[in-house]
């Protein structure tokens, strides 16, 4: 019989449990008020000035009704801003203010920690080693997600992931 404690499903739920509490902590320790998600809707908002929130979801691979939520909050923050789009009077563009862009700069030091935290029992071979193998899986099963990441122009949007937006 098949033990919960050795499933990758059950694995992958409890790591990402780890995760977002590090970051929660981490940023909390530099008085930040940032989720994992809030962090990424606002660094791709940087980095793609304008776009829909359909389009956001798909670069964050979040659900574009939740999505909304976290823009809304977002707005309301004064951390990003919606205007009507020029060519779909439906649609409303988003892009990240400077106050956003400032919190995305301010909370990289405690982005970086966590992942110090979450990877400390790991050499720099296995970190290696997992990411790789955490890539591959994300990219093979992207497809069976809920919320599949869709990336513009098919590449990833970063060629430097400490680079701030």
């Amino acid at each position: 019989m098949v033990h919960v404690y050795d499933l990758p499903g059950h694995l992958i739920r409890r790591l990402h449990q780890i995760s977002v509490s590090a970051f929660a902590s981490e940023a909390a320790a530099e008085g930040i008020e940032l989720t994992p998600v809030q962090f990424a809707a606002l660094s791709m908002l940087a980095e793609y000035p304008d776009i829909d929130q359909a389009t956001l979801a798909g670069l964050v691979a979040y659900d574009r009704v939740t999505l909304g939520g976290v823009v809304n909050r977002l707005e309301a923050r004064g951390l990003l801003e919606r205007k009507v789009s020029a060519t779909d009077r439906r649609a409303r563009q988003m892009r990240v203010t400077e106050a956003g862009r400032q919190l995305v700069r301010d909370a990289l030091p405690a982005i970086k920690r966590t992942q110090e935290v979450i990877l400390k029992d790991l050499n720099a071979e296995e970190r290696e080693t997992l990411l790789g193998l955490l890539r591959k899986m994300a990219d093979a099963n992207n497809g069976l997600s809920r919320a599949p990441l869709r990336l513009i122009a098919g590449k990833p949007p970063c060629d430097e992931p400490d680079e701030a937006p």
